[in-house]
């Protein structure tokens, strides 16, 4: 870098003697030796351009790189409430839209610096042909740090507002995408149109004020530099013409100023793009930044296995609103029992075994494995003994073979193989064209509700946990998927801690205790028959569902 910009300060101090010496003084040996002289000069400028350019530019691309694996390293670090609070197109902006821009404006920070070090030779050369002459072409320089500061401030301002609107088109895009089918069975294509349209809008108005600062820019400071160069010419010129300076020393003053002038200009055109990237990375690194709220402790411990049981010591749970959600929950499941958990939509039922994984920490209270608080067992650890089945199944965009061995890549085929065969999923596998490497597509698009269910059995089947949860995993299926899945999960939960939420009570009804929830308490506890004698509120979801 400091290589080419004395280059280009020495180009410009090659002016004095190319017109003195060869046009004026008419000088043979001078005229000789320049040519070879200015071609060596570019030769290396441009030499030393392009190693500058290329080690930079790749240096910035690895520093983005890094970046963008830290923060998608933080987003998976991340509690479900995060999510929670966030939404997809959102999340998906940050690490797209945001890090793109900063990934622009690292060439521009360097080519910065470049700049200023240019403008730092030229100076030493316009001040070495002449003090005064200097001074008055460079007083401009002051008036432009106003512009410059005030056009920064509203570009980082709206830089802000239009990457966050382009959260919102992410989000939209994102919605509309993964409900295409509600959005065709609703006829609301024309709806969803107009909704991008209205925000698609919004953007480009808050773009439109960027381009129109950025764009502001250049004239600004081309006028403000012409009043120095202004002032030089006739200050200059008049001394050239009374004998004062000779045109070559004149002329390569000028040289220097015109050049410098160029890089003071990209200057400010580069702190735009620069300006633009402090949005983007200050929206960036509130992610990196951020804490998290479910995290392992120093001493946590890592090699406990799960013995004996499940308990629930007077737990406590609130959202973020303050109301708690459960309140009081006492209960104790050992090893080898089902427990199920009844009660109307919103009873807590749900959150109450998101607390076992740690998806979210207790607001009071404590849930024990073996008697250890989860919350000194290391995450890694804990989850790597929990199963999880839910109603709203989640496949990846990947064969079926990579799907069922999610978290087991050691798995060889043939375990893959048997666990299919426990899920009643191997039949309809083999039926595929190119079986157990059928690409089923995002979210398992390619199959049916119940082929979903039963790969995600095979999946729990094959990681093999001792404590299983089952999220509503039957409420969605026709009777002949139901009655498949049934006999999967019979030998999912096979010498398995088994915790269920089910909404048919006939999928429960041989649990070995069911505890019924209203308004985040336990009400009643017991088998299926004891309940329908003494419990009002399980009689009455009986009576719903078979009367």
């Amino acid at each position: 870098m400091l290589i080419v910009s004395g280059a280009t300060a020495l180009a410009a101090w090659l002016v004095k003697p190319l017109l003195d010496d060869i046009f004026i003084n008419k000088k043979t040996t001078m005229l000789k030796l320049l040519p070879f002289i200015i071609m060596a000069v570019y030769l290396v400028k441009g030499l030393f351009e392009f190693l500058n350019s290329y080690i930079m530019r790749s240096m910035g691309q690895e520093i983005i790189m890094k970046i963008r694996n830290e923060l998608y390293a933080k987003f998976l670090s991340l509690s479900v409430k995060f999510y929670s609070d966030n939404s997809t197109g959102v999340l998906m902006s940050r690490i797209t839209n945001d890090v793109f821009l900063m990934q622009q404006a690292l060439p521009a920070s360097v080519n910065l610096f470049k700049q200023f070090v240019t403008v730092i030779g030229l100076a030493a050369i316009a001040f070495y042909r002449d003090v005064t002459l200097a001074f008055l072409a460079l007083f401009v320089f002051p008036l432009s740090v106003w512009p410059v500061v005030k056009f920064s401030a509203k570009l980082r301002r709206f830089s802000r507002s239009g990457q966050e609107k382009m959260g919102e088109l992410s989000s939209i895009l994102q919605e509309t995408f993964s409900g295409i089918r509600i959005v065709k069975a609703f006829a609301m294509e024309a709806y969803e149109k107009e909704r991008f349209a209205f925000d698609n809008m919004k953007f480009f108005k808050i773009y439109k004020k960027i381009i129109k600062v950025d764009s502001m820019t250049t004239p600004v400071m081309e006028f403000i530099g012409s009043i120095g160069i202004g002032g030089v010419i006739y200050y200059g010129g008049y001394h050239v013409i009374n004998g004062g300076y000779t045109p070559g020393t004149f002329f390569s003053f000028m040289t220097a100023i015109i050049m410098m002038y160029q890089p003071i200009k990209s200057m400010s055109k580069v702190n735009n793009a620069i300006q633009q990237a402090m949005a983007a990375a200050n929206r960036v690194f509130e992610v990196i930044d951020s804490e998290q709220e479910i995290t392992d402790k120093e001493d946590a411990i890592c090699d406990i296995l799960f013995k004996d049981n499940v308990e629930f010591k007077d737990v406590k749970f609130a959202y973020s609103n303050g109301n708690y959600v459960l309140n009081g929950i006492n209960l104790k499941v050992s090893k080898g029992e089902v427990a199920a958990f009844v009660g109307s939509s919103g009873g807590g039922k749900t959150t109450l075994v998101n607390l076992i994984p740690r998806f979210y920490d207790v607001t009071k209270g404590a849930v024990l494995i073996d008697g250890t608080n989860i919350t000194d067992i290391k995450l890694k650890t804990l989850r790597e003994q929990i199963g999880m089945v839910t109603q709203d199944t989640f496949l990846f965009n990947d064969t079926v073979k990579n799907n069922i061995a999610y978290g087991k890549a050691d798995m060889d085929e043939a375990q893959i193989i048997q666990a299919s065969r426990a899920a009643n999923a191997h039949e309809f596998i083999t039926s595929f064209p190119d079986g157990y490497d059928t690409i089923i597509g995002e979210r398992g698009i390619k199959i049916s509700g119940g082929q979903k269910q039963r790969l995600a059995i095979a999946r729990a089947i094959l990681k093999n946990p001792p404590i299983l949860i089952l999220d509503e995993a039957t409420s969605s299926l026709d009777t002949e998927s139901e009655y498949l899945v049934q006999q999967a999960l019979m030998n999912l939960i096979k010498h398995r801690t088994t915790f269920v939420i089910a909404h048919r009570l006939s999928t429960i009804a041989n649990a070995d205790k069911i505890f019924v929830l209203d308004a985040g308490k336990i009400v009643d506890c017991g088998r299926h028959e004891e309940l329908l004698n003494k419990s009002e509120i399980y009689k009455k979801l009986y009576n719903m569902q078979f009367k």
